[in-house]
């Protein structure tokens, strides 16, 4: 019999004073907690629980992906961006991916949809940037873990297992995340010896240990033993980059998110469309609020599914997107009393799993961090001996030469993780770090909890347990996926007002993403949410 999970068990939110860790993995949590035991503040925390995640969590993250970062400095009330992700390597184009028979679809998993892995330099310019321990206690936990050991979660079990049937058993050197072929079980220890040995290069040398050296000979030589074109050029070029980031007023509370290539712009367009559309006075979960929920985020996602891509390539009018203006015509479009699935992108210019955490520290520093391999173990294929898999993010890439995201070489895709971050609208103090996991799901995940937290005044915890529902793929007229929770009667009138739908419940509420929450309060106390659709937790530094 396989087992179902039911998400249904009571969950109180966490609470405490000196620093908190939330994400979906208990060693994660711990190896972030270690680091604030130690003195370090918001960013040492992040990146020491995003590599624990990359070790205990391989099926949803790891360093052959990407990253993102919004982190909040208490004493000077600011937030600032990191962009983590990748570029195309310089030799890939449309000629390239004609011949080898790449026309109008991605071939799934294909080796060239490996782009620069950015999540290594994220980690090591997060430190020197914003952290106050070196790298090599950054990275300690995580070292030990591999080098030890874990005992494997149960729903990471489970997707660890879908992985290795789609991805591992098919990618070149998959089997160093296996067991023999097959995935960890619930409860069995695993160990990844090549992991630790990722992780020691990267403590000892930084940023040079992974994109110079052996790693980047054994990522560039498996890449091309398939046929693909990055080189050790590619890698050794690679930078991070320090960004604007953008946000928005809901209500009083300023939610902030990365600028585009990320889509984080998706969020803040449909919290600016529903502002003029007085949800707060529905009930949640009713049948209205829904509506106009779902059509606010399909206008959203019909711009950014043109307007999001990389600002280096293409100018994007992000101001223009975000005004006021833009989201009260955008509003117009909504009829309230039935779907509408074939919204078109608008001209306001005038004249893509993943793992999240958030971290914050005893001083009121903020971390909000997401890592990704994209779809799972990413294209699965491992650079020999060394534990990790290389991402597929270039699958966000379009094919259409017209097209904003089109491929070009040493260009940033799409990119569907984002963190995200809340502060007061009145002085900029901090709210909290949040976010919600799950390729296109994040954006409306981001939509729904911030909905629940401002106008509902939930609790992290009870904002990360309400139901959900999702559009697949990020598209305008996607079917709409709808959680266990929401009554029958409710789905039954979705239904009748036209919005194409089905009901997901059991592993499928995977669909919905898997977030976490960090509150602070004015007098300092912090009050943490996990997602119950994971293994993991919020914890109180004690």
């Amino acid at each position: 019999m396989t087992f179902e999970p039911a998400y249904n068990s009571y969950r109180s939110a966490a609470m405490g004073t000196k620093g908190m860790v939330a994400t979906s993995q208990p060693l994660a949590v711990a190896a972030g907690l270690d680091l604030l035991r130690q003195g370090g503040n918001a960013a040492d925390a992040a990146v020491a629980t995003a590599a624990a995640l990359a070790v205990t969590e391989p099926c949803s993250t790891g360093i052959g992906g990407d990253c993102f970062a919004l982190y909040y400095d208490a004493a000077s009330k600011t937030v600032r961006a990191l962009n983590g992700s990748g570029r195309a390597p310089s030799g890939l184009n449309l000629d390239v991916l004609t011949k080898a028979g790449i026309t109008d679809k991605w071939q799934p998993f294909s080796v060239h949809s490996i782009t620069v892995p950015g999540a290594a330099a994220g980690w090591c310019d997060t430190i020197a940037e914003l952290g106050t321990k070196e790298m090599a206690t950054v990275l300690a936990p995580a070292i030990k873990l591999a080098e030890e050991g874990f005992p494997v979660a149960p729903l990471t079990s489970y997707f660890w297992e879908r992985g290795v049937q789609s991805q591992l058993q098919h990618a070149t050197n998959g089997a160093e995340l296996t067991i023999a072929g097959r995935a960890p079980r619930k409860g069995e220890r695993f160990q990844n010896p090549g992991m630790a040995r990722t992780l020691q290069m990267v403590a000892e040398h930084g940023k040079a240990g992974y994109y110079e050296g052996e790693i980047a000979d054994a990522i560039v030589a498996v890449v091309q033993q398939n046929g693909g074109v990055l080189s050790l050029a590619d890698l050794a070029n690679h930078t991070s980059t320090w960004e604007t980031p953008i946000s928005t007023d809901y209500h009083g509370t300023r939610v902030w998110e990365c600028p585009p290539n990320g889509q984080g712009l998706a969020a803040l367009l449909a919290l600016n469309i529903l502002e003029t559309l007085d949800i707060h006075n529905l009930d949640p979960l009713s049948v209205q609020r829904l509506h106009l929920q779902i059509e606010a985020m399909r206008l959203a996602f019909a711009d950014t599914a043109w307007y999001v891509t990389d600002p280096a390539h293409v100018n994007i009018p992000t101001a223009d997107l975000l005004s006021r203006t833009y989201a009260q015509d955008r509003a117009k479009l909504i009829n309230r009393e039935k779907a509408t699935v074939d919204q078109k992108r608008g001209t306001p210019v005038a004249g893509s799993d993943t793992v999240y955490l958030s971290v914050v520290d005893q001083w009121g520093n903020a971390c909000s961090f997401i890592n990704s391999n994209y779809a799972g173990f990413g294209t699965g294929i491992v650079p020999k001996g060394f534990g990790f898999t290389l991402q597929n993010r270039g699958e966000n890439f379009s094919l259409d030469p017209a097209h904003p995201n089109v491929l070009a070489p040493n260009k940033r895709t799409y990119h569907t993780i984002i963190p995200g971050m809340l502060t007061n609208a009145a002085d900029s103090s901090l709210v909290g770090p949040f976010g919600v996991m799950g390729g296109f799901m994040q954006p409306q995940g981001h939509m729904q909890v911030v909905v629940n937290l401002v106008d509902d005044g939930l609790d992290p915890q009870q904002a990360l347990d309400q139901a959900r529902f999702c559009i697949d793929d990020g598209m305008a007229g996607g079917k709409v996926g709808l959680e266990d929770g929401i009554a029958l009667d409710t789905m039954a009138a979705l239904a009748k007002m036209g919005h194409p739908m089905y009901p997901v419940t059991g592993y499928g509420r995977a669909l919905f993403g898997r977030g976490q929450i960090i509150k602070r309060n004015g007098d300092g106390t912090l009050i943490g949410g996990s997602d119950p659709r994971a293994d993991g937790l919020a914890m109180p530094l004690g």
